[in-house]
């Protein structure tokens, strides 16, 4: 199976609401954030899920060490050039 990549639009679908899973993308990864409880309703510290959350990660004290044991769904291309 190939492996799922994901748009800036497709990301947004995930955004933890109304029974969405909720994926964030980071350095071009996509996680999924479901399962963990500081992510329910969708947002944690300001970031929303369905987002690219790599400028807060660069930001925050842990990194993003915090996602290396989460579910990779994907890859994080963005938004296509036109």
């Amino acid at each position: 199976m190939a492996e799922r990549t994901f748009t800036g639009d497709q990301l947004s679908a995930f955004d933890g609401k109304d029974g969405h899973p909720a994926y964030v993308a980071c350095n071009g990864i996509v996680y999924d954030v479901s399962s963990v409880p500081n992510w329910k309703g969708g947002h944690h510290h300001g970031n929303l899920a369905g987002h690219d959350i790599t400028p807060a990660m660069k930001r925050s004290i842990h990194g993003d060490s915090v996602l290396k044991d989460l579910p990779v769904v994907g890859k994080y291309i963005g938004e296509p050039e036109e």
